[in-house]
């Protein structure tokens, strides 16, 4: 039986997240990923740098394409198998999150539920 990933990012989003980190002056950092409470469906994704000693005890960590990225393990059951990408375009632009585990997404794209049923 072949298990999900815990998290993957795209080269496109790895080169957008080292270039946010140039502009900060946070090279080396690590981009922690969770949720938050936020939004009419009730969770939305919560990136920040931290420092690597900042990193959570038991945080997945995953390298790929230049950028080390952990998740938070308070939100790690609900972004087992997800992607993060980057998409820009003239009229708006932004990480986006292919995520098998939300069960619903709210109108305006904030905010997204899932379903923590375990299969």
């Amino acid at each position: 039986m072949t298990s999900k990933a815990a998290f993957s990012i795209t080269e496109t989003a790895a080169r957008q997240v080292r270039r946010l980190a140039a502009e900060k002056g946070v090279e080396g950092s690590v981009l922690l990923v969770g949720l938050k409470a936020k939004g009419c469906s009730g969770l939305s994704y919560d990136m920040r740098f931290v420092k690597p000693e900042e990193t959570p005890a038991l945080s997945e960590t995953v390298r790929q394409h230049g950028v080390t990225v952990a998740v938070d393990p308070k939100a790690a059951m609900f972004l087992i198998g997800t992607v993060m990408d980057y998409s820009g375009g003239a009229l708006q632009s932004g990480f986006t999150f292919i995520n098998p585990n939300e069960t619903g997404r709210c109108g305006c794209g904030e905010s997204f539920t899932v379903n923590n049923r375990q299969e």
